[in-house]
């Protein structure tokens, strides 16, 4: 199965289940050499005609900025040759090739995830549920439902299967009334405000051209960078639509000027910035759901074919630390140690290596010794559990790379095989900052167990890129060292050439290079998400609250006496502007709080704090939070920096409480 269509033009390494190393011919570079046979190294295949690329790759460059030969990709290659060494008479897993999926078969896939099977088949009709998640589309998120839904229609009459589908073109006329207006009222005009505001001369960058493929070429470590907040207020989707409409007369100003890489940050939002674990399950169910449809609206404004593969059916162990499935291993972990949630093995790696010191010169770049890796290896599967291993016996070097080792080898990929074409494709995108949004919908969609051994990664590489000036790892060399590890999929196999051998280097060093030093707004929820799963709720609530008066009078009950009861009964003894904080944990258990313009989360936690004992208040400091529970959201944990006026007003009907985050 292809990993991206020919017109992307990013492929992954090749994979040959026969491990047979496949003859290349021909001359590249000054002295015409011929190259060898490719080589071969675990799982991966890479021809070795392609080292030569970083001596004079075959592209041509804007000449308004440095091209990607100028900065060295000799991490990225030295590490490839690093994987070959340490692969040597390791034994491939089996993979149990899966079919091409059939026409519509993906996009059924993909209705699935998003929570609209109920659209196709003979399951289709008025769900209430749908509809009121539909209703809550912006323009390019609902176009994107309606494409997929007409595909599966069309899929379906081709089958002989007449179900009734809906026509989505109906639901969403309510959006189409107004060529002015985007969705929630917001004018067009005002979007276009809002968004330029975030917009910098930094967004859209000059490019890099191999073959016909444009590609944002990788910025030197030394460049200057300029804090530029991202706007997480507007639908992305509706942001590159409004960009496409004013690029004409920007694009000749965009090409004249230099293009370092911003330092993105999240701007400062009065109802609180919402990150990914602070939202209850069931809102956290409709997060992914609607960043799913926004990343596909995404691709589709941008003209980038985005299709999820199928997970591959192979053969693993099932126990081990090496070469096991994320779930199954932490499933193991959490007999030991309940309630981790990243691999007790990987935890141990990154703390062996941190023990050596992070100051040590070439960390992660340099290698341990094959051998001595492989025989750890096998000691660490015999005796980790047992806690009978020998620690000591470890070099820095070599935790190294038997944490890269733990990378490479999971069955299915950290980033998942649903959706690491998706992470592959983001080097397609046009500008900085539309890379950084599609990369925050894909942090949102990972599984919980990849995401969080994400976090875990890239919070450690962070700490070792601070010590750059001792150990000479700088973002960019740290990310072509990585970039390997992450992206090679072994399980699928694909054809590749010299030109997109060089692509791919060049895009997932970039694709690395962002996931490390934007992490904090990649973990972030955008305010425009959160707002539409406050909408559905809300909406949810008066259908719901409707459908129960409606009983209670046909069950005869005094309807007036049920109103009544209705109304929240804490709010009986609180005059307005002033709400009750529960913390059932603390000392005092209950707070009225006079809520002012300046009081914030962090305010209202000090004042409970204060009741507290010496070492108590030290203890709590921390460990608990405030939340905002009911009314149109369903639990969420609150920033310190919420301002508690503006967040009542947007949702007078919620209970605040003070507890500590669930594991």
């Amino acid at each position: 199965m292809n990993w991206l269509s020919s017109s992307q033009g990013v492929v992954l390494t090749a994979y040959h289940p026969s491990g047979k190393d496949q003859a290349v011919g021909g001359d590249h570079g000054k002295g015409g050499e011929e190259a060898t046979a490719s080589r071969k190294y675990g799982q991966y295949t890479m021809n070795q005609e392609i080292t030569k690329v970083r001596e004079k790759p075959p592209f041509d460059r804007s000449s308004s900025q440095d091209s990607l030969d100028e900065l060295s990709m000799e991490p990225y290659w030295m590490e490839i040759e690093n994987i070959e060494k340490s692969s040597e008479n390791r034994q491939d897993q089996e993979v149990v090739v899966v079919k091409e999926p059939d026409e519509g078969e993906l996009e059924e896939e993909w209705l699935k995830e998003a929570g609209l099977s109920d659209l196709f088949g003979e399951s289709a009709g008025d769900s209430q549920e749908s509809m009121v998640f539909l209703s809550t589309l912006t323009r390019t998120q609902a176009a994107a439902v309606q494409k997929r839904v007409e595909t599966v229609s069309q899929t379906l009459r081709k089958k002989n299967k007449q179900y009734q589908i809906p026509d989505v073109r109906d639901i969403f006329a309510q959006q189409k009334e107004s060529k002015e207006k985007v969705p929630d009222g917001i004018d067009t005009q005002s979007v276009r405000t809002n968004e330029n505001k975030y917009q910098g001369k930094d967004d859209q960058a000059s490019s890099l051209v191999v073959g016909k493929k444009e590609l944002i070429p990788l910025v030197a470590e030394e460049a200057p960078a300029s804090e530029t907040d991202i706007n997480l207020d507007v639908s992305f989707a509706e942001q590159a639509v409004n960009q496409k409409e004013s690029s004409k007369e920007k694009a000749q100003k965009s090409k004249d000027c230099d293009a370092p890489l911003s330092n993105f940050r999240c701007p400062k939002d009065k109802t609180g910035i919402t990150r990914i674990g602070d939202l209850a399950p069931q809102d956290m169910k409709k997060v992914c759901r609607l960043a799913l449809i926004e990343l596909t609206a995404l691709y589709d404004v941008l003209g980038i074919e985005l299709k999820q593969q199928k997970a591959v059916k192979i053969k693993t162990k099932d126990s081990g630390l090496f070469c096991i499935p994320l779930t199954v291993l932490l499933e193991q972990d959490q007999r030991k140690v309940p309630g981790t949630r990243i691999p007790l093995i990987f935890q141990k790696l990154i703390s062996r290596i941190e023990e050596g010191g992070l100051e040590t010169e070439g960390l992660l770049r340099i290698p341990g010794a094959a051998g001595r890796i492989k025989n750890l290896c096998q000691e660490l599967e015999a005796k980790f559990y047992e806690g009978t291993f020998n620690w000591e016996s470890v070099k820095q070097h070599d935790a190294a790379s038997l944490l890269k080792l733990f990378i490479r080898e999971l069955p299915q990929p950290l980033l998942s095989v649903e959706y690491l074409k998706a992470f592959q494709a983001v080097q397609n995108l046009p500008t900085r900052k539309q890379q950084l949004q599609a990369l925050n919908l894909l942090v949102i969609l990972l599984p919980d167990a990849n995401r969080d051994t994400l976090k875990a990664l890239l919070e450690f590489l962070q700490r070792v890129i601070d010590n750059r000036e001792k150990n000479k790892m700088t973002t960019m060399n740290v990310a072509m060292v990585m970039a390997p590890n992450l992206f090679m999929c072994h399980t699928l196999g694909l054809k590749s050439n010299e030109q997109r051998e060089f692509v791919m280097a060049a895009g997932t060093a970039n694709i690395m290079h962002l996931l490390i030093k934007c992490q904090q707004v990649l973990w972030t929820i955008p305010k425009f998400i959160v707002n539409q799963v406050r909408k559905q709720n809300s909406e949810n609530h008066r259908k719901d609250k409707k459908a129960m008066k409606k009983l209670l009078k046909k069950m005869a009950y005094d309807r007036e006496k049920y109103e009544k009861q209705d109304k929240n009964t804490s709010d009986a003894d609180v005059p307005e502007g002033v709400i009750r904080v529960q913390a059932p944990h603390l000392s005092k258990v209950s707070m009225a709080i006079q809520l002012t313009e300046e009081l914030k989360a962090s305010d209202v936690l000090a004042r409970f704090l204060s009741q507290e004992s010496g070492i108590a208040q030290t203890l709590k400091k921390g460990e608990v939070f405030l939340y905002e529970i009911g009314g149109n959201i369903g639990e969420r944990c609150l920033d310190d920096n919420t301002y508690m006026k503006d967040l009542y007003q947007l949702n007078p009907n919620a209970e605040w409480v003070i507890k500590s985050k669930p594991l």
